[in-house]
């Protein structure tokens, strides 16, 4: 018997595992734009750095990457891959004791952006929901660093972070991401449909 397209797009639409219509890390292209978009991550927020004396911390653009990889591939990929990418950078520069807390605060960071902005019912174009999954995704990192900061250091210098945090991380990582997402949703879109099809199903708005 011979699968005609259609069937086949079935089968394997229901043969995926998925989280709200998201492919888990069980396909080789799920695991690879971990990997990439991971990487990607942990070298913006490893260059450039703004070193914070009181909190034995730093200021890094590395929130735009994660924001931009829940916007164009939705709360999986953005979650696991901002939140590990960020972590690691914080290993290779000499900042471990921040990694635990990174890898929670921007691994939820990622998962929200990723689900409020829901793309992929959004994939051609900038919606008003990307607007307000980065604006509490960017809530997210913010306040949780000054909790984390409270506990280790003390109130008075996590408020000096806090205002760096909302300042810098907060206001670049919203800008670039949005400003990216449009040109990289439409041209993956156009050029290389496979991805979305592979990652999530499209059902366009």
């Amino acid at each position: 018997m011979v699968e005609t397209k259609s069937e086949e797009k079935v089968y394997q639409s229901k043969d995926k595992k998925t989280f709200y219509g998201y492919t888990l890390p069980s396909n080789p292209l799920v695991i690879a734009l971990i990997g990439i978009f991971g990487a990607l991550t942990c070298v913006l927020t490893m260059v450039p750095k703004i070193p914070v004396p009181a909190t034995q911390g730093y200021i890094n653009i590395g929130d735009a990457a994660v924001m931009l990889t829940s916007l164009l591939f939705g709360p999986v990929i953005g979650s696991i891959g901002g939140g590990v990418g960020s972590a690691l950078a914080d290993i290779f520069l000499g900042y471990p004791i921040y990694a635990p807390a990174t890898l929670i605060i921007k691994g939820l960071e990622g998962l929200v952006v990723g689900l409020i902005s829901n793309p992929k019912k959004t994939v051609r174009r900038i919606h008003y929901k990307d607007v307000l999954a980065v604006l509490i995704g960017g809530l997210i990192m913010v306040f949780g660093y000054f909790l984390y900061e409270i506990i280790l250091f003390g109130i008075a210098a996590a408020l000096t972070e806090i205002v760096l945090n909302g300042l810098i991380q907060y206001g670049i990582g919203m800008g670039l991401s949005l400003v990216i997402t449009y040109p990289l949703r439409k041209n993956l879109k156009t050029s290389i449909p496979q991805v979305y099809d592979n990652i999530f199903e499209i059902s366009e708005e």
